[in-house]
């Protein structure tokens, strides 16, 4: 398991990783990492998540990005002192690999602003023997 915390504007996000060797197959180059999210609001307004932007960097395949409104199919509110959480993964063809990007984020004034998402690796667990 990898942790990460970035703090941007007030809004913490932290990050732990997990490979999920139930859904992997290594002999087909298919390796499944799960990652779980936490928010946390330590501002005084309360804010929006409305987008997300990822990159995700594959020893093997270069670099994809994937964007969209919200993440897991919501958009959250988070009050001042409130924290969210939502878990998602992603595979990779290589076992090694990393992931950061930002979440687009309003304010109770409409002030849009970007929160960064902390880089993570995700590492296959026998490559690190």
């Amino acid at each position: 398991m990898q942790t990460a915390t970035a703090l941007t504007q007030n809004i913490k996000v932290s990050v732990q990783t997990h490979y999920q060797a139930f859904y992997s197959n290594p002999s087909a180059a298919y390796y499944v990492f799960s990652y779980k999210i936490k928010i946390e609001n330590q501002g005084d307004k309360t804010v929006q998540l409305l987008r997300r932007q990822w990159f995700i960097h594959d020893a093997e395949g270069g670099v994809r990005g994937v964007e969209g409104d919200g993440v897991v199919g919501e958009q959250p509110i988070l009050a001042p002192q409130q924290s969210y959480e939502y878990t998602s993964g992603c595979n990779l063809r290589s076992g090694i690999g990393k992931m950061q990007g930002y979440y687009t984020m309003q304010d109770s004034l409409e002030y849009l602003f970007t929160v960064q998402i902390p880089e993570f690796v995700m590492i296959f667990p026998p490559r690190l023997n």
